[in-house]
């Protein structure tokens, strides 16, 4: 084999493997998740974690690499030349070294793993804001904790916390405040802010985070939890201090709009269609099976963050959630009976759940022109 045979047949293939690396490393959807641009102060330990253990990988990684390429050149076979290596049995030295050196590389990655991990399980600060977050099928429910004689809060999908404080998650997949209402495990994630931590049912875990800057930051389940569990999304919104406390405020206030006010918005909702046997948007600090709404307009995303708060998608959800966003097995489209176990938001122009009707669209209207005016 010639030089110039030899560099087409080794050398081309390898850097077009590695330009293509590149390419398709660079062309990633921007979704604002990016764990490698920390914004908090437990992101950016565990973002210079993983930079230490990546530059030890790359090193070990290029040797190994280097090492193989020069002994598949080095010792390849020649026609007319007998290259069998010589026959040796043992070496204590090789022996010893290859067992020790990953061992040694091991706990030097071990050492600092540790420590982090005990690092980011610290106590809670004095000072630090409380909140529950509730993983349901398939959306986040947040728990502002009752203090100083003002009453909790409780809403979802929107995480409002402010700059510079620490926050500190409680973090839970049944709701004492709803019996025998429990859902599988779920992840609370967050990658510009913290790592991951399940959530359990039976068990409840924390984490804690310190955003440096305001901002939106996104998160997410990273537990898959059924059928729409790519879709179980949420907002943590990190603002001032001042406008964190006002949020706060604004929230604790009743509804902007009564259901007796809003007249026959009002009847639809509650009689007709009986969205409050899921819904309140009356009490915001009342923790029910489906998103608490007594403030919704002051969100700007709905299902599980997933959409723009908009009249026309939350026309279109009241109508037909599931064709939206996947919520219902097959089982649920069939008449009720012993274990067909359903969840999330009925389809009310198809497979309308049993004794109520088929809703119109002016009437999905009504609905919708009454829940965007609860501020």
């Amino acid at each position: 084999m010639t030089k110039r045979s030899w560099r087409r047949r080794v050398l081309l293939p390898v850097v077009g493997i590695i330009s293509s690396a590149v390419l398709v490393a660079g062309c990633g959807p921007d979704n604002s998740q990016n764990s490698l641009q920390p914004a908090g102060e437990e992101a950016r330990k565990i973002d210079d974690l993983f930079m230490f253990v990546v530059v030890i990988a790359a090193f070990i990684g290029v040797f190994v690499v280097v090492g193989t390429v020069y002994a598949a050149i080095r010792f390849r076979a020649r026609p007319g030349r007998d290259d069998r290596p010589k026959q040796t049995h043992g070496n204590t030295a090789l022996e010893v070294g290859w067992t020790l050196l990953p061992a040694v590389i091991l706990a030097v990655v071990a050492v600092p793993t540790i420590s982090l991990i005990f690092d980011l399980n610290e106590p809670k600060k004095p000072d630090a804001v409380e909140i529950i977050a509730v993983g349901k099928q398939w959306w986040w429910q947040f728990e502002y904790p009752a203090q100083d004689g003002e009453p909790r809060v409780v809403t979802a999908n929107e995480l409002h916390v402010p700059v510079g404080r620490e926050v500190f998650m409680k973090l839970r997949a049944c709701d004492p405040s709803l019996p025998g209402e429990c859902n599988v495990i779920h992840s609370f994630w967050v990658p510009e802010l913290n790592g991951k931590r399940d959530v359990m049912p039976g068990r409840q875990n924390t984490l804690s985070f310190t955003a440096e800057k305001e901002g939106v930051y996104f998160g997410q389940c990273a537990e898959y939890c059924g059928l729409s569990h790519a879709n179980m999304r949420f907002r943590v919104i990190v603002q001032s201090e001042d406008e964190y406390a006002d949020w706060l405020a604004s929230q604790r206030e009743g509804p902007a709009v009564t259901l007796a006010q809003a007249g026959e918005a009002g009847n639809l909702f509650s009689a007709k269609y009986a969205c409050t046997n899921c819904h309140t948007t009356e009490d915001s600090s009342l923790s029910v099976y489906g998103p608490n709404l007594t403030h919704l307009a002051s969100r700007s995303v709905f299902a599980s963050g997933y959409y723009k708060l908009t009249k026309a998608n939350l026309v279109d959800w009241i109508l037909n959630a599931p064709s939206m966003i996947p919520m219902e097995s097959k089982e649920c489209r069939l008449p009720p009976g012993p274990g067909n176990v359903c969840v999330g938001m009925p389809s009310y122009v198809n497979d309308t759940p049993p004794g109520l009707p088929t809703m119109t669209r002016s009437e999905a209207v009504q609905i919708a022109d009454y829940l965007l005016s609860l501020k």
